[in-house]
């Protein structure tokens, strides 16, 4: 098998890692396959002349050239970032995207570097991810792009987007099982310390760092119910505590958050639990109790769909160092895990999702 010759576009305040990350991981797929195995010819390009990276790192680059896959790395992205103004300034870049892609060539970004790719016109009509803390942004800058934010890696004929910074690897790793076979891309991950079984990037998501303008009522009424994560969810009562109908307060949380008061309790009930898992050894049983569910079976499907893990795997992934050992899951949190636990109570309600009127 011929070499696949792989362009990263380097251009001014770029992620020096996200520029040499991909490289690097080919570079030990290479030498796991061998001299007989399928290789990897790599070059940093630029249309400019001289590079300089995030942190002020100057980068060695070559013109632009025909390559089979073209790599665009992400940048620094501040809340208050003039995006309009970033991206204006990286039109050529933004011409150089475009121009390979029409000559053929499959094109990836790794994190923001999905904002390139969207003003050179090849997300319209795609699915695509960036960063969990930029999806919003991107979706409202790209309307016809169906944004999918909790997804590591996304390949729509031709495009390839992923999730933030270290999502970089899952594609690389992708790459390396499609050009080199699973066994060489098995061995990479091991050699490289890089997971390569991941799915999504749903468990890396705290809703705190969501940007949240405009919300003075719903931030209230958040604050509420993350003060009661276990009382059982009552959306009349909960509607009388703030002096308005259920309609109303359905309708102007909605407005400001795009989502329900019940929804935003299940995420923070996730998000506390997910705490608890990494810093006690609490069987999962207890975890679902003190987060506002008697039945375990219920509290393992909501945690299941919120992160893409069964508590205890969960645990196992994410447990914190430091804090006290673990050990193996407790039978009770394998019956959890099963959703076989027998309690009743407000979590079934709960999960389904119920608002009331």
């Amino acid at each position: 098998m011929s070499a696949l010759r792989i362009g990263v576009l380097a251009y001014p305040g770029c992620f020096g890692s996200e520029v040499f990350g991909v490289p690097d991981l080919l570079t030990m797929a290479a030498h796991v396959a061998g001299p007989d195995g399928p290789g990897y010819q790599v070059a940093i390009v630029s249309p400019r002349r001289r590079v300089t990276a995030s942190g002020g790192a100057r980068l060695d680059v070559g013109p632009l050239r025909e390559v089979d896959v073209l790599v665009v790395p992400g940048f620094e992205l501040l809340p208050d970032a003039d995006l309009d103004a970033r991206l204006g300034a990286l039109g050529p870049e933004i011409a150089a995207i475009r121009a390979h892609f029409a000559a053929g060539t499959a094109v990836v970004s790794l994190c923001v570097g999905a904002f390139l790719l969207g003003d050179a016109g090849l997300l319209d009509g795609r699915r695509a991810t960036t960063s969990w803390l930029h999806a919003d942004a991107l979706a409202r800058r790209r309307p016809a792009t169906d944004v999918r934010p909790g997804e590591l890696v996304v390949t729509d004929t031709g495009v390839t987007t992923t999730a933030a910074f270290s999502a970089m690897y899952d594609f690389a790793l992708d790459l390396i099982r499609r050009h080199g076979g699973p066994r060489v891309a098995r061995t990479t991950a091991r050699l490289a310390l890089v997971d390569d079984a991941r799915t999504s990037q749903t468990p890396y998501v705290d809703a705190r760092l969501l940007p949240q303008p405009g919300r003075a009522f719903s931030e209230r009424v958040m604050r509420h119910l993350d003060q009661h994560l276990a009382a059982r969810y009552d959306l009349a009562s909960l509607a009388a505590a703030f002096g308005v109908s259920t309609r109303t307060l359905l309708r102007r949380f909605s407005a400001e958050t795009g989502r329900t008061p019940l929804a935003h309790l299940q995420s923070s009930r996730v998000r506390r639990a997910r705490h608890l898992l990494e810093t006690t050894d609490r069987t999962v049983a207890a975890i679902a109790t003190c987060v506002g569910y008697r039945d375990p079976g219920t509290f393992t499907t909501l945690f299941s769909r919120h992160t893409g893990h069964s508590p205890s795997t969960y645990r196992a992934v994410f447990r914190r160092s430091g804090s006290a050992d673990a050990g193996a899951d407790t039978a009770a949190d394998t019956a959890a895990d099963a959703g076989t636990g027998t309690g009743t109570g407000t979590g079934a309600a709960d999960f389904r999702g119920t608002e009331g009127p």
